[in-house]
């Protein structure tokens, strides 16, 4: 596809730095967002050693303040912003609701509730003044379903659904795709944390039970292109073979 500028958020590891070194090989235009720089520097460099591009921003998506600086700064910089990929979230501390710190409980909603809704107010103006954009919001399948341990979690995807919903509802037809991406469970620093919890049968998982972050980022790469109009408004899944064929990816192996 046309090379586009991409800006991604929580990208310093996992399913967000796949997704930036995915697309740099594509020859994208990029700013990879998190809130250590120190993180980004050496994934920014290997980007800029091949055919992409890429700027390492400092931006802690709870803080609104960062999250319109790292937009005006990838548009300053490349002069437009064709994809926003809302991909920063947290997890931790998993625990009963009555045993749960009510602190990180809402900095889980600060990050992934609030970043989300950020980072979709300060793109969607530069996305419109120039005919159009894209917005990705990592999500999951916690946004539908009740995990014990995971209020936070669950709480949060699910309004991430609904923002993706709303979104898609007033810009739509105003050249804005606004689709969320479910990929299902990703084998991320996160499922250490899941695991070591102990709590409810995601944590009992084998580990050759997750996908890899290449497999997240490859449905990222496919929803920065047209095919993501067909999903607007809804999460795309990878947890279908459907899904997955449209991505390139094996099906699910029923074995296991």
């Amino acid at each position: 596809m046309t090379a586009k500028t991409i800006l991604i958020t929580g990208a310093s590891r996992g399913i967000g730095a796949a997704a930036a070194r995915l697309l740099g090989s594509q020859g994208h235009r990029l700013a990879v967002a998190a809130r250590s720089l120190d993180a980004l520097a050496a994934l920014a460099e290997e980007i800029n050693a091949g055919p992409g591009e890429a700027i390492a921003l400092q931006c802690d998506v709870s803080n609104a303040a960062d999250v319109a600086q790292a937009v005006s700064e990838t548009v300053q910089r490349y002069g437009r912003l064709d994809v926003l990929v809302n991909n920063a979230g947290l997890i931790e501390p998993i625990a009963h609701i009555a045993d749960i710190d009510p602190a990180a409980w809402s900095q889980v909603v600060d990050v992934n509730t609030k970043g989300v809704f950020y980072g979709l107010r300060y793109a969607i103006p530069p996305m419109l003044e120039q005919g159009g954009g894209t917005v990705i919001n990592i999500s999951s399948g916690a946004a539908t379903k009740a995990l014990e341990g995971w209020s936070h979690y669950c709480a949060t995807k699910a309004a991430v659904l609904s923002l993706t919903r709303c979104a898609h509802v007033e810009y739509g037809d105003r050249g804005i795709t606004v689709v969320g991406m479910s990929p299902g469970t990703v084998a991320t620093d996160m499922q250490h944390a899941i695991r070591q919890s102990g709590i409810n049968p995601v944590s009992q998982l084998d580990p050759d039970a997750h996908i890899p972050p290449d497999w997240a980022a490859r449905a990222i790469a496919y929803l920065c292109t047209d095919a993501a109009r067909e999903f607007a408004g809804t999460d795309f899944s990878i947890k279908t073979d459907e899904g997955r064929a449209r991505v390139g990816l094996p099906p699910r192996n029923r074995d296991s």
